[in-house]
């Protein structure tokens, strides 16, 4: 199982990121998909995640009204739009997969089954 993200990048204050994860190796259809970031220093922390048919969603309320999370199932594609972004939004960018497809929020239901390596987010003001 493979999970690549692509999208990061280092922008200012109030700018927007698209990034993106394909999976490869299993059924994506049949995963619960979150993005997880990690500032230096801080633990990780949840940011949103999307259940197999994108009906349901989820997000850190820190993000909500700025961050969306969709799918493509056809692409095997999980994406996390960011707008309006803040220095607090700094961090490694990880998405992760749930081969339950339980929409995890780490507060304590138990780790993602499957990460990726991650995307460098930069927002300086």
């Amino acid at each position: 199982v493979v999970l690549v993200e692509s999208g990061g990048g280092a922008v200012h204050t109030g700018a927007s990121l698209s990034l993106s994860c394909i999976v490869s190796g299993l059924d994506f259809r049949s995963l619960a998909m979150g993005w997880v970031r990690q500032a230096p220093g801080k633990d990780r922390e949840f940011v949103a995640v999307i259940g197999w048919s994108g009906a349901r969603r989820h997000y850190l309320d820190s993000v909500k009204g700025r961050f969306t999370v969709t799918r493509d199932n056809d692409k095997n594609t999980v994406f996390l739009q960011m707008n309006s972004l803040q220095p607090e939004d700094t961090g490694i960018y990880y998405c992760a997969g749930d081969e339950n497809g339980i929409l995890k929020m780490l507060k304590g239901e138990g780790d993602y089954d499957y990460w990726g390596r991650g995307t460098q987010v930069t927002v300086s003001s």
